[in-house]
């Protein structure tokens, strides 16, 4: 058994391919305290302060801009979704 296959999309063409969650993983933590924030797109683990609360406002842009065109995150084309990502990026 191959852990992990069913989880990823076996189609081919690029236009077929959806992005059904979003995981933001924060490495540079050095307090000790444990950050975890869960969405309806985005699960966002560890980081700073400072990083966590970037992580959040990236979700909650996205989140919005998601919003904006109609759809849910699984309804969107993997390059759509990274549209979204390089608009909120400005």
């Amino acid at each position: 058994m191959n852990v992990g296959v069913d989880f990823v999309s076996k189609k081919q063409d690029e236009e077929d391919r959806r992005v059904v969650a979003l995981f933001g993983l924060g490495l540079d933590n050095e307090d000790g305290h444990q950050r975890f924030t869960r969405s309806d797109h985005f699960l966002l683990i560890g980081g700073s302060a400072e990083t966590h609360e970037r992580m959040q406002d990236t979700a909650i842009k996205f989140s919005e801009a998601l919003r904006r065109r109609g759809k849910e995150l699984h309804e969107a084309p993997l390059r759509e979704v990274l549209e979204i990502f390089e608009e909120i990026d400005d």
